[in-house]
């Protein structure tokens, strides 16, 4: 998987391999960031079941301010924090390990 606009293009991130999490394709986040891309830079945005927290990355790398990632699965939470250290975000970012029904 892959960032697929702004400032981190191209880098790749890593994502979990697991039968119940499956990463959103390029061609949708990339719809969806062009839909909201006059929104992204300086924003606050918040990853609702993260899962590799591409969307809360791709935000990141397009300008938004912070960004926050919610999960509650343990390889989930680890996996978005190795992509936060490649990405090098750290003053950026912060993860809920927790459910967003809580």
């Amino acid at each position: 998987m892959r960032i697929i606009g702004g400032q981190f293009k191209g880098r790749h991130i890593e994502f979990p391999k697991k039968k119940d999490v499956r990463p959103t394709k390029d061609r949708i986040r990339e719809a969806v960031f062009s839909v909201i891309a006059t929104k992204v830079p300086g924003a606050k945005v918040l990853d609702v079941f993260a899962g590799s927290g591409a969307y809360g990355l791709e935000a990141l790398s397009r300008g938004a301010e912070n960004a926050v990632f919610v999960d509650n699965d343990a390889d989930c939470f680890r996996i978005i924090k190795k992509n936060i250290q490649i990405l090098s975000v750290f003053e950026h970012s912060k993860i809920e390990y927790n459910s967003a029904f809580d």
